[in-house]
């Protein structure tokens, strides 16, 4: 796991060498730089030292120097792919460094070596003999890469704060509409960054520029195209019945556990007690002694946010290491604003703040974590598969009058400060309703409806612009249900937009690989051709990987209530003080201290947009001062 970092243009090793530094904090154990002034290309490489740790040193080039490559991320099948590389001839260097199949592996194949590579990437090569330089990003985007063409130099890092330390992203904008989506989401979808100009290389895309026109002072226009995108399957189950379909599930989570257990330095696994971070321990418990395996669990004071009884219960029937911090959430506060300074770009999802926590606390004894992520969004693990039937009768059947006198009763429910409580997810819920269906898991996640946003920015948002994302996706997909469309959002943006985000920018913090084995490629294809109904049965979520785990997991734990991985955000806000950044002055202070206001007096909980002003108001300065 690494940061990269680099542009076309002139020569400038202060720059360089500011990317870079600036990304340490993803690459501790290492830094190296590559340059070809005359076709002013131009690497800066951070590394964590993970596999072959003498051997895997970057920028790395084949020995004519042809291919140069930086790369961040694992490549878990490499070793397949070198013993097929070295049977065509291909002689490699290192012992087994993953970054060196990356070279071989496009001398041979090109840009079809991208659709051949089980694991997660970014990676930038440089043909210098086709003056090619090329970006790309694994299918679900597990890894970040960000690029922009300013003032005659295209510039490219892992995160948004190195990519400004480049002099020709001076004076850079923000980027109003991405900052609407934010508040429309709780997260940025698409390729929109907060930043204007600023683009996000989209998971499953890769980019091609050419760079000949450099050496002449010009720039050609980069070329983005897609190699694989996440897709329902209709009318294609696989072969056999549910029974034989539970069993290859488990035998295709096992190689993808056992594959990701490859390490030269230590490793653990995060353990919350759900079903799917406890899978994961369960399927690693095969491949090693049990007694040799940390799992690392967060507990809270707060129990409406506490899982560690059920975290030890499975570590307990596993006999593993477990390792629990029980923090005190109400002391966090004062560590608030120097977190939200830190990660890289604002987000509103508040589980931010007890991921950080956690990968704080396994970096202290692992270099390497397994998580579940990924499961919920297969398996339609989330509450909104629940309630797509119920939603939908209600959008037919309920006149739109009625509908808003109920969202004006829901409003005087009494608030509460618990984790996904009762009243939340009914305001939320009949927010959503008030839109197209195409619309509605957008506005179930988001923190303000469009007429909120319009008042907020003072300008009339269009409800099409605003979750063009969403629709799209929803009216291009080949599913024929609301359940499967679903799934798709969810993999397709709730998954690489905010969740990967939130997990590789915690864990990067903290100089910790997280890796998923739940999007292993051979998962995720069984998994996008089984029928809907065996992954939400009868109200019960992620029906089929359960029944996979029914002899390796108690009946407790696999069918317990989701609980999620949450922070007492709603309380926290009416005690901290309000933001005076002048950098978010593009919004309505009136609009912002009165909602401000209101929540702390307890009339209303806005939670999920003054928690979204407040990472603008601690991160928006360092990244457009």
């Amino acid at each position: 796991m690494c940061g990269i970092a680099g542009f076309v243009g002139p020569e400038n090793p202060i720059a360089l060498k500011a990317m870079g530094d600036e990304l340490a904090h993803r690459g501790p154990d290492g830094e190296g730089f590559f340059s070809d002034p005359m076709r002013r290309v131009h690497f800066a490489h951070r590394r964590l030292a993970i596999l072959d740790i003498d051997g895997g040193i970057q920028p790395m080039s084949l020995p004519d120097g042809r291919l140069t490559v930086i790369f961040n991320g694992e490549i878990y099948n490499h070793r397949e792919l070198r013993s097929g590389l070295e049977a065509r001839g291909h002689r490699f260097q290192t012992s087994h460094s993953d970054t060196e199949v990356l070279l071989h592996g496009w001398l041979e194949w090109g840009a079809d070596l991208l659709l051949k590579l089980n694991g997660m990437f970014a990676f930038a090569l440089f043909d210098r003999s086709k003056d090619r330089l090329l970006l790309a990003r694994d299918r679900f985007g597990e890894k970040p890469l960000f690029w922009a063409m300013k003032n005659g130099e295209f510039v490219f890092a892992s995160e948004l704060g190195a990519l400004v330390k480049h002099p020709s992203l001076e004076g850079t904008s923000i980027d109003r509409l991405a900052i609407q989506k934010l508040f429309a989401y709780s997260f940025i979808p698409g390729a929109r960054t907060p930043l204007a100009g600023v683009q996000r290389l989209r998971p499953g895309s890769w980019l091609e520029l050419d760079v000949s026109h450099c050496r002449r002072g010009s720039l050609a226009v980069p070329v983005e195209r897609s190699y694989w995108r996440f897709s329902i399957v209709p009318d294609n189950a696989p072969p056999g019945d549910e029974d034989d379909w539970a069993d290859e599930l488990d035998h295709l989570l096992g190689k993808s556990v056992s594959s990701r257990l490859e390490s030269d330095v230590p490793l653990g696994l995060f353990l919350s007690g759900g079903v799917d971070s406890s899978a994961i321990l369960a399927h690693a418990a095969d491949t090693r002694d049990p007694k040799t395996i940390d799992a690392f669990s967060i507990g809270f004071t707060e129990p409406s946010f506490d899982e560690s009884r059920y975290a030890e219960r499975v570590a307990r029937q596993i006999g593993c290491n477990w390792h629990v911090n029980t923090c005190d959430l109400d002391g966090l506060r004062s560590e608030l604003g120097a977190l939200l300074g830190r990660i890289d770009e604002p987000m509103g999802d508040s589980s931010v703040v007890p991921t950080s926590m956690l990968c704080k606390y396994a970096s202290e004894s692992v270099k390497v974590a397994l998580s579940g992520d990924g499961g919920d969004e297969l398996f339609a693990g989330y509450d909104p598969f629940k309630i797509l039937g119920l939603a939908r009768t209600y959008h037919t059947m309920v006149p739109r009058k009625v509908h808003r006198a109920i969202s004006i009763l829901a409003c005087r429910l009494p608030l509460s400060e618990r984790n996904m409580s009762f009243d939340f997810k009914v305001r939320r819920g009949l927010r959503g309703l008030s839109l197209k269906p195409s619309m509605w898991n957008a506005a179930w996640l988001g923190a303000l409806s469009g007429q909120e946003i319009s008042e907020l920015f003072e300008d009339e948002v269009d409800s099409e612009t605003l979750y063009e994302e969403a629709i799209t996706l929803w009216e291009q997909s080949d599913a024929r249900d609301d359940a499967n469309r679903t799934l798709e959002f969810f993999t397709n943006l709730y998954l690489p937009d905010d969740i990967l985000v939130k997990s590789d920018r915690s864990s990067m913090l903290e100089s910790l690989e997280v890796r998923a084995p739940f999007l292993d490629n051979d998962v995720v294809e069984f998994a996008r051709r089984l029928p809907i109904d065996v992954k939400l049965r009868k109200g019960v979520s992620k029906w089929i990987l359960k029944r996979s785990l029914r002899h390796r997991l108690p009946e407790d734990i696999l069918h317990r209530p989701k609980k999620g991985f949450g922070a007492p955000i709603a309380r926290w806000l009416r005690e901290l003080p309000m933001p005076v950044s002048p950098r978010t002055s593009f919004l309505n202070q009136g609009v912002l201290s009165r909602r401000w206001a209101d929540h702390a007096a307890k009339k209303c909980d806005d939670r999920g947009a003054l928690w979204i002003w407040l990472g603008l108001d601690a991160r928006l300065p360092r990244l457009a001062p």
